[in-house]
């Protein structure tokens, strides 16, 4: 049985159970944990090395967050969006971050959105790389450092929440294939429109982004239907 690669990711900073909720959220992003199939705690510990109450506390918390819940007796399973979850997630992150890149696009923050390049060529970097745990850490930092500059700590918040919840499964495999490199550049076009000041471009350019970013969901979710489970895991539907 292979180890899960997220582990990499651990850091000696962190309590045990934080290191393990967040290596869990990678592996479910990555695709190396897959909707739909019951993990065991025990298992799962088995591959991080540790004992099974860390990992347990863990899934716990991605329990809370949505991300996966209890079978009784068995584990838990990772919980399996629907398309009309990803069409709905997708259109209220549209409609909260699309005019805020517009605002933000008008307030002419320069020197701020420049403090924000090095992040997207990160990503860029991660993106070409393959190093999908970079890719989700300076993804993530980046739109909600930028979303940061409009001054609404809320709004952040529930961009920041809603990202968990409608997470991108399979990035290892679109890693392979290039096509998330694509996604990745979109970051520093979007940037160049932001700091040109052109209101119309940025939204248009972050409309077309997560529509981009829609499409590989669906994309990989037909690719990976025929999937085996992954390490620790039973399929299982629910």
């Amino acid at each position: 049985m292979a180890r899960l690669t997220t582990l990499n990711a651990l850091s000696a900073q962190e309590h045990l159970r934080d290191q393990v909720a967040n290596a869990l959220r990678a592996a479910l992003i990555a695709g190396e944990l897959r909707p739909g199939v019951v993990y065991s705690a025990p298992a799962l510990a088995a591959e991080f090395g540790v004992s099974a109450t860390p990992v347990r506390e863990a899934m716990l918390d991605l329990a809370r967050e949505g991300l996966v819940e209890a079978v009784r007796n068995k584990g838990f399973r990772v919980t399996e969006l629907t398309e009309q979850d990803l069409d709905d997630f997708t259109e209220i992150r549209a409609m909260i971050e699309v005019p805020t890149i517009g605002r933000i696009a008008a307030m002419g923050l320069v020197e701020e959105l420049e403090a924000l390049r090095p992040l997207a060529r990160a990503i860029v970097d991660a993106a070409a790389e393959q190093d999908i745990i970079g890719y989700l850490e300076a993804d993530r930092r980046f739109h909600l450092e930028l979303l940061g500059l409009a001054g609404n700590r809320r709004l952040v918040e529930e961009v920041g929440n809603l990202r968990k919840r409608s997470r991108l499964f399979g990035l290892n495999r679109l890693a392979e294939t290039g096509k998330l490199v694509q996604s990745a550049e979109e970051h520093v076009q979007l940037l160049d429109l932001l700091a040109a000041g052109d209101v119309q471009g940025a939204e248009s350019c972050m409309l077309a982004h997560m529509s981009h970013v829609r499409s590989l969901w669906a994309e990989e979710r037909a690719d990976g239907a025929d999937d085996a489970a992954a390490p620790g895991g039973t399929a299982e539907q629910g």
